[in-house]
């Protein structure tokens, strides 16, 4: 069982190496997730919450709502506690993830 705890850390120890050879402009958001060992699980949440607040968005936007800090403390709420909020939103308008709800949400950065 040690020898394998042994090998575990090894894996994630050359992830992150793996991780900080990514270019900065390349996949800033990818890298955020390895950098704070975020489960594929963990993840998977946080593009259920984009995609719920991206609607949200969307409704409010045909509804006239033009205040979106409603939404913004929404999304923080949300948001693991490992993340940074603006540094989530600004790696994922780098990558092109839900940018109609990133440029909103920067907005309240």
């Amino acid at each position: 069982m040690h020898e394998l705890m042994k090998r575990i850390e090894k894996l994630e120890y050359q992830q992150r190496l793996m991780a900080e050879m990514c270019p900065e402009n390349g996949f800033p958001f990818n890298r955020l997730i390895i950098r704070n060992g975020l489960s594929e699980k963990e993840v998977k949440e946080f593009f259920q919450t984009c995609d719920r607040l991206s609607i949200k968005l969307e409704k409010q936007k045909a509804e006239g709502f033009v205040y979106n800090t409603p939404l913004f403390k929404e999304f923080e709420d949300e948001l693991h506690a490992k993340l940074k909020v603006h540094e989530v939103v600004n790696s994922c308008l780098v990558q092109d993830i839900y940018p109609a709800l990133m440029k909103q949400l920067q907005k309240s950065l």
